[in-house]
């Protein structure tokens, strides 16, 4: 069904870098773990640390799955932009190319639960 306007509109876009005070937000994914539904959404300076990413929030977001604490963080196969990278954990999310509303991906060798077996 067509929609007919009754005056111009104009989209304005809320969720630019601009309006999160200078933070910017960061989507995580831990694949073949269906225990959640959608990427974690994190929102951080740009100099915060890898490391203070890996461990403050997304150790305590990945913490209800029961692989959680086996997880061997050094091992952790990572994706950025859907392409193999590798994370240097004493730099800042801006010194590791990572941007507002970038998507990290994040592959575990051993825990995988709740996917079905391969």
């Amino acid at each position: 069904m067509p929609v007919t306007a009754i005056k111009e509109y104009v989209a304005v876009p809320r969720d630019q870098v601009a309006n999160f005070h200078g933070k910017q937000l960061v989507y995580v994914s831990w694949d073949r773990h269906l225990l959640f539904a959608a990427p974690f959404l994190i929102c951080l300076p740009p100099e915060t640390p890898f490391r203070d990413l890996v461990e403050g929030p997304l150790k305590a977001l990945v913490s209800p799955d029961p692989d959680a604490a086996a997880i061997d963080w050094q091992r952790v196969e990572w994706l950025k932009s859907n392409q193999p990278w590798t994370p240097d954990f004493d730099a800042s999310l801006a010194a590791n190319g990572i941007g507002h509303k970038d998507q990290l991906r994040m592959r575990t060798a051993g825990p995988n639960s709740l996917a079905p077996a391969a």
